[in-house]
């Protein structure tokens, strides 16, 4: 009997980690880290297993790799984007993740998921298997997505439940904000940045990018397949005109730095310095607790507005009508947003303890 065991990503944001028992092998789908307050997955008593599968290379999915002793050390399987940019060198020299193949000999299917570069679905053992979301969203400018393919069980991203917000009225309502600049975008490098980016150039304003940024912009000039026809494009027109942006240099432009919450890379120099010269800074993405993100707009001295990089409610419903899952667990969700989940979609079984056996 197959049997699914969320150890991190259920009833909170993070971190992404469930144990999958399938034709008589062990498989961890993720193995992260965060976001708020460096979050561990509970591996307590899970004892050894057989492969660990990656869905993209973000912290709060691939945080927590150094663990893979307490696991038995077992073969880590990720794409070839997750792998080019990863700074882990196990992360990096980790074997492929298929789009259809065996891995521990058990069938595995993946699809582009949006989100970030490299990022995936997987089907497990097939249509009576499992369907694994990883982080996903609708189709960008940028990153494409497959439609996913009909299981028994589905772990889905439901991270902003059921947020009926779409991406076009987002970004209409962020270039209203950003104006003509200056204005201080922190941003993941190998995801929201490159996206954020690209959406300010082409309405406008001087674009100028982290060393960070630029450097998955370059890298992923090299894998086509994981952008969009006309992302590819516009990916070379980025690189072309955005300019450098150096954390001690001026505060001007449309500046997308990394770090998201401004503890880390370039947004850790340059936050505070917004801050105290009282450029604008717009926060886009979660608000990790503690962070000098969360800080700063509790004060009012900072914006949070939202950019869709997981699936607001007709993505997900359209998710829901391709997998057609009888049981599912949503992922990512704290209580009320795992509730208002499962009372909009009630025709499925939804897990209320982050546990499946069927």
């Amino acid at each position: 009997m197959p049997e699914l065991a969320a150890l991190g990503g259920f009833d909170a944001k993070g971190p992404a980690c469930f144990l999958l028992e399938i034709d008589g092998r062990r498989l961890l789908l993720d193995l992260g880290q965060g976001p708020d307050g460096g979050r561990r997955p509970d591996l307590e008593g899970v004892g050894p297993v057989d492969a660990i599968l990656v869905s993209h290379g973000h912290g709060d999915h691939v945080g927590a790799l150094d663990l893979v002793e307490r696991l038995g050390n077992p073969p880590i399987h990720a794409t070839a984007p997750v792998r080019a940019l990863a700074a882990d060198p196990r992360l990096r020299d980790a074997h492929d993740l298929p789009r259809d193949g065996m891995v521990a000999g058990v069938r595995i299917e993946t699809g582009r998921a949006g989100h970030a570069p490299g990022a995936v679905w997987m089907r497990l053992g097939g249509p009576g298997g499992l369907l694994y979301s990883g982080d996903f969203a609708a189709a960008s400018r940028l990153f494409p997505v497959d439609p996913m393919r009909h299981a028994q069980v589905a772990v889905l991203d439901c991270s902003y439940g059921v947020l009926p917000e779409a991406l076009d009225s987002q970004t209409r309502a962020l270039l209203a904000a950003i104006g003509a600049g200056p204005c201080l975008l922190p941003a993941p490098p190998a995801g929201r940045g490159l996206e954020l980016a690209l959406a300010c150039l082409e309405a406008g304003p001087s674009v100028r990018l982290c060393d960070q940024t630029r450097h998955t912009a370059e890298v992923l000039r090299g894998f086509g397949d994981w952008l969009t026809p006309p992302g590819a494009k516009a990916l070379e027109r980025l690189l072309h005109h955005a300019g450098p942006l150096d954390p001690e240099g001026p505060l001007a432009d449309v500046m997308i730095a990394g770090g998201p919450n401004c503890g880390s890379g370039a947004a850790q120099v340059l936050g505070p310095r917004a801050i105290a010269a009282g450029v604008p800074l717009i926060f886009t993405g979660h608000l990790s607790q503690g962070s000098p993100a969360a800080g700063w707009v509790a004060e009012g001295r900072a914006r949070r507005m939202g950019w869709n990089v997981h699936p607001d409610r007709a993505t997900l419903s359209r998710a829901l009508e391709q997998v057609r899952p009888t049981r599912a667990l949503a992922g990512f969700a704290p209580p009320d947003r795992r509730r208002a989940v499962a009372a909009a979609f009630p025709g499925i079984r939804w897990s209320d303890d982050g546990r499946i056996a069927w």
